[in-house]
Protein backbone atom coordinates (compact mmCIF):
# COMPACT_ATOMS: atom_id res chain seq x y z
CA UNK A 1 0.00 0.00 0.00
CA UNK A 2 1.02 3.57 -0.59
CA UNK A 3 -0.08 6.71 1.22
CA UNK A 4 -0.13 10.36 0.25
CA UNK A 5 -0.03 12.16 3.53
CA UNK A 6 0.14 11.52 7.23
CA UNK A 7 -1.02 14.26 9.60
CA UNK A 8 0.09 13.41 13.15
CA UNK A 9 -1.99 16.19 14.75
CA UNK A 10 -5.26 16.84 12.94
CA UNK A 11 -8.43 18.60 14.13
CA UNK A 12 -10.35 18.53 10.82
CA UNK A 13 -10.92 14.89 9.87
CA UNK A 14 -13.18 13.64 12.65
CA UNK A 15 -13.93 14.73 16.21
CA UNK A 16 -11.18 15.89 18.54
CA UNK A 17 -7.46 15.77 17.92
CA UNK A 18 -6.56 12.86 15.66
CA UNK A 19 -3.83 11.17 13.67
CA UNK A 20 -4.92 11.05 10.00
CA UNK A 21 -3.62 8.89 7.16
CA UNK A 22 -4.54 9.53 3.52
CA UNK A 23 -3.91 6.34 1.53
CA UNK A 24 -3.43 5.94 -2.22
CA UNK A 25 -5.77 4.02 -4.49
CA UNK A 26 -9.41 4.66 -5.38
CA UNK A 27 -11.54 3.15 -8.11
CA UNK A 28 -14.52 5.49 -7.60
CA UNK A 29 -12.93 8.54 -9.24
CA UNK A 30 -15.75 10.83 -8.12
CA UNK A 31 -16.23 13.97 -10.20
CA UNK A 32 -15.22 16.95 -8.06
CA UNK A 33 -13.08 14.90 -5.64
CA UNK A 34 -10.75 17.21 -3.72
CA UNK A 35 -8.19 14.42 -3.38
CA UNK A 36 -7.94 13.15 -6.98
CA UNK A 37 -4.13 12.91 -6.71
CA UNK A 38 -4.65 9.89 -4.42
CA UNK A 39 -6.56 7.77 -6.99
CA UNK A 40 -3.55 5.95 -8.44
CA UNK A 41 -2.54 3.10 -6.08
CA UNK A 42 1.17 3.58 -6.82
CA UNK A 43 1.18 7.32 -6.13
CA UNK A 44 2.59 8.79 -2.96
CA UNK A 45 4.95 6.94 -0.64
CA UNK A 46 5.26 3.29 0.35
CA UNK A 47 3.50 2.54 3.65
CA UNK A 48 6.35 1.09 5.70
CA UNK A 49 6.62 -0.60 9.07
CA UNK A 50 8.24 2.62 10.30
CA UNK A 51 5.18 4.64 9.29
CA UNK A 52 2.85 2.13 10.96
CA UNK A 53 5.00 2.29 14.12
CA UNK A 54 4.88 6.13 14.03
CA UNK A 55 1.07 6.16 13.80
CA UNK A 56 0.78 3.79 16.78
CA UNK A 57 3.32 5.84 18.76
CA UNK A 58 1.36 9.01 18.02
CA UNK A 59 -1.90 7.38 19.14
CA UNK A 60 -0.22 6.34 22.40
CA UNK A 61 1.47 9.72 22.97
CA UNK A 62 0.57 11.13 26.39
CA UNK A 63 1.92 14.66 25.72
CA UNK A 64 -0.33 15.36 22.74
CA UNK A 65 -3.41 13.29 23.38
CA UNK A 66 -5.34 12.15 20.37
CA UNK A 67 -8.93 10.98 20.41
CA UNK A 68 -8.31 8.59 17.55
CA UNK A 69 -7.21 7.62 14.07
CA UNK A 70 -8.80 8.78 10.82
CA UNK A 71 -8.29 6.86 7.57
CA UNK A 72 -9.11 8.53 4.26
CA UNK A 73 -7.68 8.70 0.81
CA UNK A 74 -8.00 7.55 -1.87
CA UNK A 75 -10.01 4.79 -0.33
CA UNK A 76 -8.72 2.77 2.64
CA UNK A 77 -10.91 -0.14 1.47
CA UNK A 78 -9.55 -0.16 -2.10
CA UNK A 79 -8.70 -3.85 -2.69
CA UNK A 80 -4.91 -3.46 -2.60
CA UNK A 81 -5.15 -1.48 0.68
CA UNK A 82 -7.18 -3.99 2.67
CA UNK A 83 -4.26 -6.02 4.04
CA UNK A 84 -2.21 -3.05 5.30
CA UNK A 85 -5.23 -1.08 6.56
CA UNK A 86 -6.52 -4.22 8.30
CA UNK A 87 -3.17 -4.73 10.01
CA UNK A 88 -3.07 -1.07 11.09
CA UNK A 89 -6.59 -1.00 12.58
CA UNK A 90 -6.09 -4.31 14.39
CA UNK A 91 -2.85 -3.03 15.88
CA UNK A 92 -4.40 0.34 16.79
CA UNK A 93 -7.23 -1.41 18.67
CA UNK A 94 -4.75 -3.71 20.45
CA UNK A 95 -2.20 -1.05 21.44
CA UNK A 96 -4.45 2.02 21.80
CA UNK A 97 -7.81 0.49 22.75
CA UNK A 98 -9.33 3.72 24.04
CA UNK A 99 -8.87 5.50 20.69
CA UNK A 100 -11.66 5.56 18.12
CA UNK A 101 -11.11 4.83 14.44
CA UNK A 102 -12.96 6.67 11.67
CA UNK A 103 -12.76 5.50 8.06
CA UNK A 104 -13.99 7.21 4.87
CA UNK A 105 -14.85 4.98 1.90
CA UNK A 106 -16.62 5.43 -1.42
CA UNK A 107 -18.12 1.97 -1.01
CA UNK A 108 -21.42 1.75 0.83
CA UNK A 109 -21.70 -0.68 3.71
CA UNK A 110 -24.21 -2.76 1.74
CA UNK A 111 -21.85 -3.32 -1.21
CA UNK A 112 -18.72 -4.24 0.76
CA UNK A 113 -16.94 -7.56 0.40
CA UNK A 114 -16.33 -9.88 3.34
CA UNK A 115 -12.68 -8.74 3.39
CA UNK A 116 -13.74 -5.10 3.66
CA UNK A 117 -16.23 -5.96 6.41
CA UNK A 118 -13.46 -7.79 8.30
CA UNK A 119 -11.51 -4.52 8.42
CA UNK A 120 -14.61 -2.62 9.57
CA UNK A 121 -14.90 -4.92 12.59
CA UNK A 122 -12.10 -2.75 14.08
CA UNK A 123 -13.53 0.60 12.94
CA UNK A 124 -15.87 2.68 15.11
CA UNK A 125 -17.31 5.06 12.52
CA UNK A 126 -17.65 4.63 8.77
CA UNK A 127 -18.40 7.53 6.45
CA UNK A 128 -19.61 5.68 3.37
CA UNK A 129 -20.66 6.43 -0.18
CA UNK A 130 -19.17 8.14 -3.18
CA UNK A 131 -18.85 11.89 -3.28
CA UNK A 132 -21.61 13.24 -5.56
CA UNK A 133 -20.83 16.76 -6.69
CA UNK A 134 -24.51 17.59 -7.31
CA UNK A 135 -25.23 16.72 -3.65
CA UNK A 136 -22.27 18.70 -2.26
CA UNK A 137 -23.15 20.78 0.79
CA UNK A 138 -20.46 22.80 2.54
CA UNK A 139 -22.56 22.79 5.73
CA UNK A 140 -22.22 19.04 6.17
CA UNK A 141 -19.87 17.88 8.91
CA UNK A 142 -17.24 15.21 8.05
CA UNK A 143 -18.74 14.42 4.64
CA UNK A 144 -18.85 16.16 1.31
CA UNK A 145 -22.22 15.24 -0.15
CA UNK A 146 -25.61 14.51 1.38
CA UNK A 147 -25.75 10.91 0.12
CA UNK A 148 -22.79 9.98 2.32
CA UNK A 149 -23.64 8.48 5.71
CA UNK A 150 -21.91 8.62 9.07
CA UNK A 151 -22.41 5.13 10.52
CA UNK A 152 -21.69 4.01 14.08
CA UNK A 153 -20.54 0.49 13.28
CA UNK A 154 -20.84 -0.99 16.77
CA UNK A 155 -24.62 -0.54 16.66
CA UNK A 156 -24.92 -1.78 13.08
CA UNK A 157 -22.84 -4.92 13.67
CA UNK A 158 -24.81 -5.68 16.85
CA UNK A 159 -28.09 -5.52 14.88
CA UNK A 160 -26.60 -7.69 12.11
CA UNK A 161 -25.60 -10.35 14.66
CA UNK A 162 -29.07 -10.31 16.22
CA UNK A 163 -30.67 -10.79 12.80
CA UNK A 164 -28.40 -13.73 11.92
Amino acid sequence: MNYHRYIPIDVVNGPGTRATLFVSGCEHKCRGCYNATTWKPTSGHPFTQEMEDQIIADLCDTKIRRRGLSLSGGDPLFPSNIEAVGRLVRRAKAEAPTKDIWLWSGYTLEEMSSQQLDVLAYVDVLVDGKFVQELHDAKLVWRGSSNQRILELKDIFARMQQAA
